[in-house]
């Protein structure tokens, strides 16, 4: 075993410490799939370059019509009705995150506090561009930041990688 010398004890122990403390922020809040079982991601997230350019500002995850769709983590219900002919319900979380979900038939309503893996709705047929009977579109932001919310689902291990050198 090599022995590490003070200051890089103290430079690892530093490392260690802060990425122990960013994967804590991240992981205080819990987030699951709002649909079971384990949906296929049948298109994925594509960010555009500029909010106002072409891009798909979440996931379709397959689905059946009529299946309940489940908040994905602990919130407030921000708006529950139709934007653009969809019928959609956005729920507000810790961390300024922002959950999206369409074409769902609400059963909540704005204000309402709802916790992880409650019916917030019911999936509905005929989202546009979905290559299965139903899809549910779930979208991510933090203030105007599209996100994909695949990452509140899919960890990844923290690794830390060994020092080299003398």
């Amino acid at each position: 075993m090599t022995m590490l010398s003070g200051a890089r004890r103290g430079v690892v122990v530093a490392v260690i410490f802060c990425c122990v403390a960013v994967s804590t922020a991240t992981a205080e809040a819990r987030f699951d799939w709002p649909l079971t079982p384990l949906p296929r991601v049948e298109r994925a997230f594509d960010k555009p370059a500029q909010n106002w350019l072409p891009g798909h500002r979440g996931v379709d995850l397959g689905g059946s019509a009529g299946q309940s769709v489940l908040a994905a983590g602990d919130g407030i219900v921000a708006f529950a009705g139709v934007v653009a002919g969809k019928p959609t319900v956005s729920i507000d979380h810790d961390g300024g995150l922002r959950t999206t979900y369409e074409p769902v038939a609400a059963d909540v309503r704005a204000g309402e506090r709802i916790a992880t893996g409650a019916v917030i709705g019911t999936l509905e047929p005929g989202h546009d561009g979905c290559v299965v009977a139903a899809c549910l579109h779930w979208g991510l932001r933090r203030g105007r930041e599209y996100l994909d919310p695949l990452g509140l689902v899919r960890s990844q291990p923290l690794r830390l990688k060994p020092l080299t050198g003398g």
